[in-house]
């Protein structure tokens, strides 16, 4: 099972930027699709975006789609999540997650092989 390590969260400012990544570890990374999710407090964990394991499909939920971008360097074994216009409703623990032998469209959390630890991002008002 490849190992998920997140980094990049932080406080940011409604409006603001960041990037979080994921670097993966003890497999190969190509032969896995790749995605974010998140918790937000008393919440349940949320598909955010996945991209399959060339990159030439992603896969948005609609809340995010045109704010964050989801991409992959398989020769880095790192996954990265660009997030854009933020908004406090974006506030959560943001989790990698890997998929053995791809990403299908409607790939939900009991379908996900291994999980990062989470990331916080915190987005104020």
């Amino acid at each position: 099972q490849v190992q998920l390590v997140e980094s990049g969260g932080g406080l940011v400012q409604a409006g603001g930027s960041l990037r979080l990544s994921c670097a993966a570890s003890g497999g190969t990374f190509s032969d896995y699709g790749m995605g974010w999710f998140r918790q937000a407090p008393g919440k349940e964990r949320e598909f955010v975006t996945g991209i399959s394991r060339n990159a030439y499909l992603t896969y948005y939920s609609g809340s995010v789609k045109g704010r964050f971008t989801i991409s992959r360097d398989n020769a880095k074994n790192t996954l990265y999540l660009q997030m854009n216009s933020l908004k406090p409703e974006d506030t959560a623990v943001y989790y990698c997650a890997a998929k053995s032998g791809g990403w299908p469209r409607r790939t939900t959390t009991r379908h996900v092989d291994s999980w990062g630890q989470g990331t916080q991002v915190t987005v104020s008002s």
